[in-house]
Parts: structure tokens; sequence; C-alpha cells
């Protein structure tokens, strides 16, 4: 799995100690996780009727239903070992990280803005590939390492999948730039995120 981490473009790489800190509370992790898969389910099923006109790109919507409904099956996984070990969902959740990375989306421009949300879901999938490997090799507890190394190959997979999306509807070289632009700024903002026991948390 290492020589794989080499794939993906991200600027900052997340040390081993992050982990150490989030499985200190590793009930709220879960619950954080389970937040994530969540939305992760429902941006997708947001974004399946989002194609720019006129004409929808061939596999458009069957590939986003495909991707909301691994994101579902995951949610069901995380809330079934939060609830064997005693845990519960938090009535509140924030999500810093994503909140400042949907700011990079540049609203009301149209196919523009698709591109943004394409690229910004990519990003998010990415990450939380990078931080499950991480999570994996630290955690201490079997059943939920062995699920977090499962979860690496279909994070994987979505990442892709969102930047041949945004492939489909832009030119490549468009793609290219600005996903050159979004790489930086997602490895500024995830440094600078505060500590706590969240996925895409900082480092205390």
């Amino acid at each position: 799995m290492q020589s794989q981490m080499f794939e993906l473009p991200l600027t900052y790489s997340t040390p081993d100690r992050w982990a150490e800190q989030v499985l200190r509370q590793p009930l709220l992790l879960l619950s954080d996780h389970a937040y994530l898969e969540k939305k992760a389910a429902s941006n997708a099923l947001e974004l399946m009727n989002r194609w720019p006109e006129p004409v929808c790109p061939e596999g458009w919507v069957t590939t986003l239903a495909s991707v909301a409904r691994d994101e579902a099956a995951h949610l069901s996984s995380v809330a079934r070992l939060l609830s064997q070990r005693g845990g519960k969902l938090e009535r509140l959740h924030k999500n810093p990280y994503a909140h400042d990375l949907r700011k990079l989306v540049r609203k009301g421009g149209g196919t523009q803005e698709l591109l943004d949300r394409l690229l910004v879901s990519a990003l998010i999938e990415a990450r939380s590939c990078e931080r499950f490997e991480v999570l994996s090799r630290a955690c201490c507890d079997t059943e939920i390492a062995q699920f977090y190394r499962s979860l690496w190959g279909c994070e994987m997979s979505h990442y892709t999948v969102f930047l041949q999306l945004a492939r489909d509807i832009m030119p490549q070289s468009s793609v290219e730039q600005r996903w050159s632009e979004m790489i930086h700024a997602e490895g500024r903002i995830i440094a600078s995120q505060p500590a706590g026991p969240r996925v895409h948390s900082g480092l205390g």
C-alpha cells in the first residue's frame, strides 16, 4: 500500500503522530467518519443531476449513483462499528476542512462552478485515502484497522472518478491548471486545521 501512496498528488503528508492523537478518542473519530460518509453520499446524489447543458455526459448518472451507493455502505459499516463499541453519533457535526475547501468554489460560474465542485470532491477523497492509510497502521483495534485499510482502494477509485468527470466537462488543460491550484490550496488548508478527533483535523 505504501508504494501506491505516491500516486496521490497531495502537497502535505500526514505524519504518524496525527493518528496517535486522533485515536485517543476513537468513538468521536468514528462519529466524525460516519458524518463524512453521509455527506459524501449526499454530495454524489446532488451532483448527479448537475451535468452541464445541453447533453448529459455518458455514464454521468450511473457513475455518481455508484459512488453514492459505496458511501452509503461505508456509512452503514462505520455506524455498526460505533454502535458495537458503545458509541453514538454526535448530534452536531462540523467539518471546517470541507468548509474551507468549499470556499475555493467559484460560485455562479456555471460549468466552472461544477468543475470546482468535482475537484473539491476529488481532493476530499484523496485526503481521506491518505488519512485512512495512516490510521490503518496506527490503530490497535484490529477490526477498525482492517476497515480503514479496506477503504483505501475505494477512496482512491472515487478520487479518480471525480477527476475523470471533471475532464468530461472541460478541456484537459483547463482542468489540470485548476487542479494544480486547488491541490496547493488544499495543502495549506489541511495543515492549518485545528486539532481534534476528526478524519480531516490538524495537529495539536
